[in-house]
Parts: structure tokens; sequence; C-alpha cells
């Protein structure tokens, strides 16, 4: 198992998206913090000959991370197709202990027959949809026995309630902060950081 700063070396690796959609929110997981909530999930026992979904993968970040802990598999989901070719991309450059299956598919409608597996997910913070990460709370209620999932600083009554209303459970919850760059035209600011916090769930 290697250990969190030797994941987030390895994960600083992982290539950012050349040309990232506004409508689909894309943006990088930081490597710091991808190995952060992926160290965490490994010392709960939740990765080790587990199955694993990375949720909306995008670049891959999670998806590749997961595959140094020696799952049983790993599952990388998008709907965007440049996606899924740049994570096969950063999947050759990192390597890892388990080939990844890279799947394209709606993360609010994923293509995928599981109702056990561990799901890891940076869904969208909804600066362009609001509530944009509540589908993704769906299907990991659907698809996971326990999920990780970053959402925007001041979630956690939200998430919390979601889980109850599901018969799930926030087990963990923890903050990150991730560093962003200018990305997008209406970014105002050349940089800036943005508070987020994680959840473990455990379903019923």
């Amino acid at each position: 198992m290697p250990s969190r700063r030797t994941l987030a070396r390895r994960l600083e690796s992982v290539t950012d998206f050349a040309e990232p959609s506004v409508d689909l929110e894309q943006y990088l997981t930081p490597p710091d913090v991808a190995a952060h909530v992926l160290h965490f999930a490994s010392l709960q026992g939740d990765l080790t000959n587990r199955l694993v979904v990375d949720l909306g993968t995008g670049t891959g970040m999670f998806a590749i991370g997961a595959s140094q802990f020696a799952p049983a598999r790993v599952v990388g989901l998008d709907v965007d197709p440049e996606a899924l070719t740049l994570a096969r991309a950063n999947e050759r450059r990192v390597g890892g202990e388990t080939p990844i299956d890279w799947v394209r598919g709606d993360a609010a409608r994923p293509p995928l027959g599981v109702d056990s597996a561990i799901v890891l997910s940076n869904p969208p913070f909804g600066a362009q949809r609001r509530h944009a990460d509540r589908p993704f709370l769906e299907s990991a209620r659907a698809l996971a026995a326990v999920s990780y999932t970053i959402h925007n600083e001041g979630s956690q009554s939200f998430v919390e309630s979601f889980a109850a209303d599901h018969g799930g459970e926030v087990t963990h919850a923890f903050r990150a902060t991730f560093d962003l760059e200018h990305r997008f035209a209406f970014h105002a600011e050349a940089s800036r950081e943005l508070e987020a916090e994680v959840f473990r769930i455990e379903w019923a």
C-alpha cells in the first residue's frame, strides 16, 4: 500500500483537461486531495479486493489512484468520450496494480449492474447547474456499499439528510482545499482556494 505522500507524488503525473467543459464543470481533482481520500479509504478497508467505481471519472484521478491499492476491479465512468481518452492516457502514464475498465455512460444513469461497490466521486459543485451533485449521490446509493464524495463547503447538512432519507449514514466528514487556477471566462481571478468537504457514506 503506498503512503499518502507517495500516492500524491504519483498522481501529480495525471494530466489535466486541455479544453475543459464548462457545462460538465470539469476540474482536475488535486492530487493531494485524491491521495488523502484514497489513503483514508484504504485504512477503512474500502479498496483492497473491492470493486471500485469512479463516478464521473474525468481525468481518471480517483480510478488511477484506487488502482494502486490492489482492488478486485476498477471502473472509471464518464459521459465525455474525450475525458475517457485522457483518462486512458493518464493510466498508461501512471500505471497501477489493477487495470481499469473505462466505461462511457451518464453518472446519473450509470450502465452498471452492481450494488455493493465502493464509489468515489468528485461531482460538479453546481456552479452551472444548481444541485448538480445530487444525481451523483442518487447513483452512489444505487451502486455502493460505501461511497466517498466531495462537495462544496457547507454541504454537510444536505448530504447527511440525503443519506438518512435513503437508508445511509455519513460515518466520516473532513475538509479539503482545492487550489483552482483561472479556467473559464467567467472566472475573475487568476487563482483561488476553494474549500470543500469530503464525506464517507455507508449505504444499507
